[in-house]
């Protein structure tokens, strides 16, 4: 008999690392999600907002997500997605399927302001040739 927590969960993250945010898809299930889906409450931007990070084809159409598997996704140095007033709460609607066909769902609330206060300490990335 399957357990219903075999069919896992699918999630979308915010992970704030030294300055840099990145979204995380996520299947933390042991089966695969298929047709995984995500519709943002609000358009936002990225990567210095050049990049409609609602509209990305990760979120739109990813047709087979693997069990235990994340797709990490850059979404802006905190400093640049703040000062330009980018939306601080964003709710992610996730739908997928399980292998069986049944359909599942998840909304998740991110409140990205409790990272704007963070400090961090920025690495200065080497040069080519540089060890």
């Amino acid at each position: 008999m399957r357990d219903a927590g075999d069919d896992g969960e699918v999630i979308l993250d915010v992970v704030f690392d030294r300055g840099l945010l990145f979204l995380v898809l996520a299947n933390l299930g042991d089966r695969p999600a298929r047709s995984v889906r995500v519709t943002f409450n609000r358009p936002f931007t990225g990567v210095g907002g050049a990049k409609r990070m609602h509209r990305l084809a990760l979120f739109r159409k990813l047709e087979f997500l693997a069990p235990h598997k994340s797709i990490e996704v850059f979404l802006d140095r905190s400093a640049a997605y703040f000062a330009r007033g980018e939306p601080t709460e964003l709710t992610a609607r996730i739908t997928w399927r399980t292998p069986d066909g049944e359909r599942r769902r998840a909304t998740i609330v991110h409140d990205l302001e409790i990272y704007r206060d963070l400090g961090y300490i920025e690495r200065e990335v080497p040069r080519a040739g540089q060890t």
